[in-house]
C-alpha cells in the first residue's frame, strides 16, 4: 500500500505518542495512598493493646504545649554540625553541645526541591518527581497532612515565608505573610520580611503553631555557591533568630504546663555549585535540630544520628496530639521519647505502627507476608501481655525488661515497614515501559528506514500493510506476544498497568506491535543487498545514485547512534559529557584528515585548478592569488587542531557531570576574590574578541548597538561584584546590576528589531539573499548579546570559543571541503551538546544555574524567568541551531542533490526548527537524572529522532518540488 509521505509521518507521531504515554505511566510510579477516609480523625485512634481485656481508646497527652518551626531554605548538615559550625552558627552550636536538644542528619530524597520537601514535611510521604514541574505552581494540597490536622484539632497556626506554603495550605494559617521564592537575586529582605514579624509575634500568647521560612541562604548559594563569603553573614543572622526566638520561649514557659519544642531544620541541602535537586550528599542531607525543656541536658558533642526527613511527622503528629497523616511513610524519633513512661512510649509507637500497617495494607496485596507487617503484630501482642502484666500493679524487674523487649520489637517493626513502603515508590510498572519502548523503537526503525523512500521524487512509501497482515510469522508473533502478556500478568508480584487494561486493548496492541515487527522485516529486506533477488527489481537509489557513505558519514551515523544507545546505562547518562567530548575529538581527527587528503594529496592537476579557479556570483570563473590560496591552506590545516585545545581548555574551566563535579576546576580558581583582576581582563578580552567576530556582517546601527550591549554586560558584571573597573572605588556596595542589565536588554531589543525588519524585507517585499542573510546574522547577534549577559564571568570563554569555532569551521572547512547540508547539520549538533556541557551542565537539575533568569528584574515574574533560565542553560545548543540556520541560508548554490548523501537520514533528524527544539529539550531533561533498567534519557533521545524526523518529512514532502 502507497501512502503519500506526509500521511505516513502523521501515522507515526500518532503511534509515537502513545508509546510514550504507555511509558510515562510505568516510569512514574503510583504514589502509595491510604484507601481509608480522606484524612485520619481522632475517633480513629486505635485501642491500647490488652490481652484478655479493653482498655483506653483515645490518644495519649501531648507531649509539647506549641510548637515553632524554624526552616532555613538549603540549610547544610555541615554548616550546623560540621566542623564549620562552630564558627556560623556558634548559639546554635553551643545548644546542640550543651543544651537540652537532640541533634540528627535528616535526609531528603530527591528530588530536592522547595515544594516537595514542604510536602515530605507535612504529609510523612515522598513526593514524586512530578512534582518537580508543580514547583512553579503549586496547588493546594489535598492530601492528608500535619498542617490540616492541627487546624481541625483548633490550634492556631502562624507562618511567615515562602509563599508556597500560603499555596500548599490556604485558610490554615491563622496569620500568614509569604514572600516569593524565586526572586534569588534578593537575599536580605526576603528574610527581613519574616523576622520583622518576630518581636510582637513572640509576646503572644494566642498561638499554638509557629512556622518561619528563611529564603535568602538558598538565594545566595544559587547566585555565588556554598563557598561564597556572603554565607557566614547569612548563618550568623540565622543563628541570631533562632537565639532570639529561644530566649522568648524561655522566658514564657510557665512551670507546671507542657514545655515548647524549637525545630530547626532545612528541607533541603546545597551542592558544590549552590543548587540543589539531584541526590548528592551536600544536596540530600541536613540538620535536624530539636530544642526542647523535655530533653535530656547534653554534656558534650554527640555523633549525629540519620534520620529520614519524613520522620519529623510522625514525631510532631504524636508530640502535639494529633493522628498521624495516613499516607506517612514515617517512624517517630524515639530520642524525642526517651523521657515519657515506658506505658507512654510503647503507645506512641503503636499509633505510629498501626498507621503504617494500615497504609501496608492497602498499598500491597501481600502485605501479610512483609517482614516488617508480621513484626508488628507480634509486637502488639506481646505489648498486650505486657499491658495485663501491668494493669494488675505488677512492678518488678521482670515488667521493665520485657517492656523494653516490646520497645525493641516495635522499633524494628517500624524501620521495616517504613523501609518497605519507602522502597515501593522506587518501584516501576517495568512491563508498562518495555511496551512502551518496544512501540517506540519499532516505529524508530520503520522511520528511519522508510526515509530514503519517502525523500523520493515521489514522495511516497509503499507501507506493506496487506501483506504483512495476511503472512504466517504475524500470527505467530501474535500468539507469542498473548503468551507473554498472559503470563507476565499472572505472575508479577505488583499490579502492572497494562495488565488493567481491557483485552480489547490489549489485543489491539499485540496485532499493532506483531505488524509493525512484521513490516519492518519487510522493509529491512529491500534495503539489503539481496533485494533484487527477492523482489526482482533493482535497490532502491537515491535521487539516481546509490547510497555511498564515507569515513566521515560512517562516523557521525556510528556516533549518533551510538551516543543513544549508550543512554540505556545509568552511568552514561550520568557523565554523558565524556561521550560527546569523546565524538568531538574524533570528529576533529577525522575533519583534520580530510583536509590533509584535499591540500596533500590532491594537489596535481584538477584539483589546483579548481580551487584557483573558483565560480563567481556570475558563474564566470576567476582565479585567486597564490597567496590567499596559500593562507587558506595554513587556516584549514590549522582549524582542527584550534578547535581541539579550545576543547580541551574548556573542558578544564567547569566540572560537570555526577563524579567529578565536586572536584575544583578553573572557574573556581577565576570566582575566588584574590584572583577578581585576573578575571575582569579575561572578561574584557572575551567581550571584545566577541565584537568583532560578530560584528562583521551587522549594519553599522547594529554594530554600534552591539558595542554599547557588550560595554553594558561588563558594566553588570562590575555592578553585581563579579569584575573590576578600573576607576571602581574599592569600598562600593555591590547591587543587583538591574539598571545595567535592562540597558543592555534595550540594545538587544533594537538588534533584533533590525535583524526582523531586514528578514522580512527580504521575504515580502523583495527577494533579497543578502538582505536576508543579513537579517538572520543580526538576529544571531542580538542572541549572542543576551547570553554574553546571562553568562557567569567565568564562561565567557566558552561563548567566547563557540564563536571562534564557528567562524573557522564555516570559512575554512564546511566550505572549502564541499561538506553537504546532511553532514554539516550533525556536526552542528555535535557541538552544541559538547558546548552544553562545556557552560557548566549535566543532566541533573542541580546544574541549573536560577539566577540568570532574573537578571534585570526588580520581582519575579514567571514568564520572563522561566524564558532566561530556559536560555541561559541551553544557550550553547541553540547559538548552533541558529548559526546552522545562518549558514544553509548563505549557502545558496546547494543543489538538491548535495543533501541526498548517505547521513541525510540523521540530519533530518537534527533539523528541527531552534524555538521548537529547546522547548522540546528544556521539558524532557527534567526527568534525566532518575534511574531505570531502561533509561529515561534512551526514550527521550528516541521520541527526539522521532519527532524532529517526522516533522522534518512532513514539511517536505509539502515543498516537495523544491527537491526534485
Amino acid at each position: 500500500m502507497r501512502v503519500r509521505s506526509s500521511l505516513f509521518a502523521s501515522f507515526i507521531l500518532l503511534c509515537e505518542v502513545v508509546g510514550t504515554v504507555l511509558f510515562l505511566r510505568g516510569f512514574f510510579p503510583v504514589p502509595v495512598r491510604s484507601s481509608l477516609p480522606s484524612r485520619s480523625r481522632p475517633e480513629d485512634v486505635p485501642r491500647e493493646p490488652l490481652a484478655g481485656g479493653s482498655t483506653n481508646a483515645s490518644a495519649p497527652r501531648p507531649l509539647f504545649s506549641r510548637v515553632v518551626i524554624m526552616l532555613v531554605d538549603a540549610l547544610r548538615e555541615d554548616f550546623v554540625l560540621g566542623p564549620q559550625g562552630r564558627v556560623f552558627m556558634p548559639y546554635t552550636r553551643h545548644q546542640v553541645e550543651r543544651g537540652s536538644s537532640h541533634s540528627f542528619v535528616a535526609k531528603a530524597r530527591a528530588p530536592t526541591v522547595t515544594m516537595p520537601r514542604i510536602k515530605a514535611l507535612t504529609t510523612g510521604s515522598i513526593p514524586g518527581f512530578i512534582d518537580v514541574v508543580m514547583n512553579l505552581n503549586s496547588p493546594a494540597l489535598l492530601e492528608d497532612n500535619l498542617i490540616w490536622q492541627a487546624k481541625t484539632a483548633g490550634k492556631k497556626i502562624i507562618f511567615y515565608g515562602d509563599d508556597t506554603w500560603v499555596r500548599l495550605f490556604p485558610k490554615h494559617f491563622m496569620e500568614y505573610d509569604g514572600t516569593t521564592s524565586f526572586f534569588v537575586s534578593d537575599y536580605t529582605e526576603v528574610d527581613n520580611n519574616v523576622t520583622r514579624h518576630l518581636d510582637s509575634t513572640l509576646k503572644r500568647d494566642d498561638w499554638d503553631m509557629l512556622i518561619l521560612h528563611y529564603l535568602g541562604l538558598d538565594h545566595i548559594g544559587h547566585i555565588s555557591g556554598p563557598h561564597s563569603s556572603l554565607i557566614q553573614p547569612k548563618l550568623l543572622e540565622m543563628d541570631d533568630v533562632l537565639k532570639k526566638i529561644h530566649s522568648a520561649l524561655i522566658s514564657k514557659e510557665a512551670e507546671g504546663s507542657l514545655p515548647y519544642l524549637l525545630v530547626l531544620c532545612g528541607d533541603h541541602g546545597m551542592s558544590e555549585t549552590g543548587s540543589h535537586g539531584g541526590s548528592s550528599e551536600p544536596e540530600v542531607n541536613t540538620p535536624l535540630v530539636l530544642l526542647s525543656p523535655a530533653f535530656k541536658r547534653k554534656v558534650g558533642m554527640e555523633q549525629p544520628k540519620v534520620v529520614e526527613q519524613v520522620d519529623l511527622t510522625p514525631t510532631l503528629a504524636l508530640g502535639l496530639g494529633l493522628p498521624i497523616s495516613q499516607n506517612s511513610v514515617g517512624r517517630v524519633i524515639p530520642g524525642v521519647l526517651e523521657e515519657t513512661s515506658l506505658r507512654e512510649q510503647l503507645r506512641f509507637l503503636h499509633l505510629n505502627g498501626h498507621q503504617l500497617s494500615c497504609l501496608l495494607k492497602d498499598s500491597t496485596s501481600d502485605y501479610q507476608k512483609e517482614e516488617g507487617f508480621e513484626q508488628f503484630r507480634v509486637a502488639e501482642k506481646a505489648h498486650g501481655n505486657w499491658m495485663k502484666l501491668y494493669m494488675e500493679g505488677n512492678t518488678s524487674e521482670v515488667l521493665t525488661n520485657m517492656g523494653k523487649k516490646v520497645l525493641k520489637l516495635y522499633l524494628e517493626a517500624l524501620e521495616a515497614m517504613s523501609g518497605s513502603l519507602s522502597k515501593q515508590l522506587g518501584k516501576y510498572d517495568m512491563y508498562s515501559m518495555i511496551v512502551g519502548m518496544v512501540f517506540i523503537f519499532q516505529l524508530l526503525l520503520v522511520l528511519l528506514l522508510a526515509m530514503p523512500e519517502a525523500l523520493s521524487g515521489s514522495a511516497t512509501v509503499d507501507f506493506p500493510v496487506f501483506s504483512s497482515l495476511l503472512s504466517l510469522p504475524f500470527y505467530l508473533l501474535c500468539l507469542l506476544l498473548a503468551s507473554v502478556h498472559v503470563l507476565v500478568c499472572t505472575s508479577a508480584e505488583s499490579s502492572c498497568y497494562f495488565c488493567s487494561l481491557s483485552w480489547g486493548l490489549v489485543f489491539a496492541a499485540v496485532a499493532f506491535s506483531s505488524a509493525m515487527f512484521c513490516i519492518l522485516i519487510s522493509i529491512a529486506t529491500r534495503r539489503l543487498p539481496l533485494g533484487p533477488k527477492i523482489h526482482g527489481k533493482s535497490p532502491l537509489r537515491i535521487f539516481g545514485g546509490e547510497w555511498l557513505l564515507s569515513e566521515l558519514d560512517v562516523l557521525l551515523l556510528a556516533g549518533t547512534v551510538g551516543h543513544t544507545l549508550s543512554l540505556a546505562a545509568s552511568s552514561f547518562v550520568e557523565e554523558e559529557h565524556q561521550t560527546w567530548y569523546f565524538l568531538l575529538n574524533t570528529l576533529c581527527l577525522t575533519v583534520f584528515q580530510d583536509v590533509c587528503r584535499k591540500y596533500f594529496r590532491e594537489q596535481s592537476g584538477s584539483g589546483d585548478e579548481e580551487e584557483h579557479a573558483l565560480p563567481s556570483k556570475n558563474n564566470h570563473p576567476f582565479t585567486h592569488p597564490k597567496s590567499e590560496i596559500y593562507s587558506e591552506k595554513w587556516l584549514a590545516l590549522a582549524t582542527p587542531p584550534f578547535t581541539l585545545v579550545c576543547c580541551r581548555l574548556l573542558r578544564s574551566l567547569n566540572q560537570t557531570g555526577i563524579q567529578w563535579a565536586h572536584l575544583p576546576d578553573v572557574g573556581h580558581w577565576l570566582n575566588s576574590s584574590e584572583h577578581k583582576m585576573v578575571l575582569s581582563v579575561l572578561s574584557a578580552f572575551c567581550l571584545v574578541l566577541i565584537y568583532l567576530l560578530v560584528q562583521r556582517r551587522c549594519s553599522w546601527v547594529s554594530k554600534a548597538a552591539l558595542a554599547l550591549g557588550l560595554l553594558g554586560v561588563y558594566s553588570y558584571r562590575a555592578a553585581v561584584g563579579n569584575v573590576l573597573f578600573p576607576w571602581q572605588h574599592p569600598g562600593r556596595a555591590v547591587s543587583k546590576g538591574t539598571v545595567e542589565a535592562r540597558f543592555v536588554y534595550v540594545f538587544v531589543l533594537g538588534i533584533l528589531f533590525s535583524g526582523t525588519k531586514d528578514l522580512l524585507r527580504s521575504q515580502i517585499i523583495t527577494a533579497d539573499a543578502k538582505l536576508k542573510g543579513r537579517g538572520l546574522w543580526e538576529i544571531y547577534s542580538g542572541l549572542v548579546l543576551v547570553v554574553s549577559l546571562l553568562f557567569r564571568a567565568h564562561n565567557l570563554p566558552v561563548l567566547c570559543c563557540c564563536l571562534l569555532v564557528q567562524t573557522l569551521m564555516a570559512q575554512f572547512i564546511w566550505k572549502k571541503l564541499h561538506y553537504d547540508a546532511a553532514q554539516t547539520t550533525i556536526m552542528h549538533y555535535w557541538f552544541g551538546q559538547a558546548f552544553f556541557y562545556f557552560q557548566g551542565n549535566s543532566n541533573n537539575l542541580a546544574s541549573i544555574d536560577i539566577s540568570v533568569g532574573f537578571v534585570g528584574l526588580e520581582s519575579y515574574v514567571e514568564a520572563p524567568a522561566i524564558f532566561l533560565t530556559a536560555l541561559g542553560t541551553y544557550a550553547g545548543p541553540l547559538l548552533w541551531a541558529f548559526h546552522l540556520v545562518c549558514y544553509l541560508s548563505s549557502e545558496r548554490d546547494r543543489s538538491p542533490v548535495a543533501v541526498s548523501h548517505g547521513c541525510y537520514c540523521l540530519a533530518l533528524l537534527r533539523s528541527v526548527p531552534a524555538a521548537a527544539y529547546i522547548v522540546l529539550v528544556t521539558v524532557l531533561r527534567y526527568h534525566l537524572f532518575i534511574w531505570s533498567v531502561f533509561s529515561p534519557k534512551l526514550l527521550y533521545e528516541s521520541v527526539h529522532l522521532l519527532l524532529t524526523a517526522g516533522i522534518c518529512l512532513f514539511f517536505i514532502t509539502m515543498e516537495k518540488t523544491q527537491l526534485e
